[in-house]
């Protein structure tokens, strides 16, 4: 049994004459990071490696959440505006003895994949977490492999 953990970016900013890539964090996308991350390492959300779309406002929310789970991180240019194959190319590239991997990435794309993966209807809100069970041993049978939602928080929420 696998664990996927699909976080869209905390709210960024957008200053003059900077380019979409390099967009930072707002003071609200900073305070939610923090909350978000602190309430599943409470919760006992178990992650063993972070993968995040090299983007500045990505990038940093991961490296907020790994305040409080202090593991691996890995970049990967194919989670900037992923498309649904973006995320499993990804997917099939993890190694089998990582058991539960956090992917941070941007909208639409991660709401269109967290919708491919179930019947829930997801629109991803900034710092938005999302977990699903995956049944299967090996990551290269995502695909085929049995997929359940175990839950959705939202910063406002929680």
């Amino acid at each position: 049994m696998k664990t996927l953990i699909l976080v869209r970016h905390a709210k960024s900013d957008w200053p003059e004459d900077t380019e979409d890539f390099d967009r930072p964090l707002a003071e609200k996308g900073l305070e939610d990071a923090v909350k978000m991350s602190k309430f599943m390492k409470d919760h006992h959300i178990e992650i063993q490696k972070f993968v995040s779309s090299p983007a500045v406002r990505a990038l940093n929310t991961c490296k907020i959440f790994n305040q409080a789970f202090d593991i691996e991180i890995t970049e990967d240019q194919k989670l900037y505006n992923p498309t649904e194959r973006n995320f499993e190319s990804v997917i099939y590239g993890l190694d089998d003895g990582v058991n539960s991997v956090a992917m941070f990435s941007h909208n639409n794309g991660i709401s269109n994949f967290a919708n491919m993966m179930s019947d829930e209807i997801f629109m991803f809100p900034t710092c938005g977490v999302a977990g699903f069970q995956i049944d299967t041993d090996s990551w290269s049978d995502f695909e085929n492999a049995k997929k359940k939602l175990i839950f959705f928080y939202e910063p406002k929420k929680i």
